[in-house]
């Protein structure tokens, strides 16, 4: 003898469902970026909450000496963002302890408005601790109107405790659509797993 099933029952246990992967989803950007902040995991970067948001480059932050290092600047487009997305320079040479200035293009190539998450990473990775951001644009959601073009910039620092073996860091940031920002940010978890 077969049991009836309940529709409504069915039905409600499908919305809940649907509805906790949605919000799932929706958590894994921010909970992604209190990992990377709690472990240095990933490449993620540090925020300063000691460094004023008005710092401007050029500001000493700490006593790195004469130490000087590279720092690459990449950039990638998340499948179905239509944007133009580089840096407007591909290194800069910078002192230890620091404050530099480094910019991203970025232009919308749809008849629509287009928001995007910016999903940053670094490496080596473990120099991603070192590589402290104190202004960047993958802090929040960038919402670009058809056709508008921007230019974002990045205020960050290294600090003096990068290790003396290490000449050259690489900040790469991939841009993805918000609704597939969470897609980005495990498949750079996974990509930075396989580099460790």
């Amino acid at each position: 003898m077969k049991s009836k099933r309940n529709p409504k029952k069915q039905i409600a246990v499908l919305g809940l469902t649907v509805a906790g992967m949605f919000g799932f989803a929706y958590a894994l950007v921010p909970l992604y970026e209190i990992f990377c902040e709690i472990t240095g995991f990933g490449g993620g970067t540090f925020e300063q909450a000691v460094i004023a948001s008005d710092v401007k480059s050029g500001y000493i932050v700490s006593d790195g000496g004469n130490r000087e290092v590279t720092v690459q600047f990449l950039a990638d487009i998340g499948r179905g963002l239509p944007w133009e997305f580089r840096p407007t320079e591909k290194q800069m040479r910078v002192k230890v302890g620091e404050v530099h200035e480094t910019r991203y293009y970025a232009r919308n190539f749809a008849n629509h408005s287009v928001t995007g998450q910016a999903v940053p990473s670094v490496t080596p990775a473990f120099g991603a601790t070192s590589l402290q951001k104190v202004e960047c644009f993958c802090f929040t959601e960038q919402t670009l109107d058809a056709g508008e073009e921007v230019v974002m910039p990045v205020l960050f620092y290294v600090d003096e405790d990068l290790r003396a073996d290490v000449g050259t860091l690489t900040l790469s940031y991939s841009f993805f659509p918000v609704e597939s920002a969470e897609v980005g940010v495990m498949n750079h978890a996974t990509a930075n797993m396989e580099h460790l």
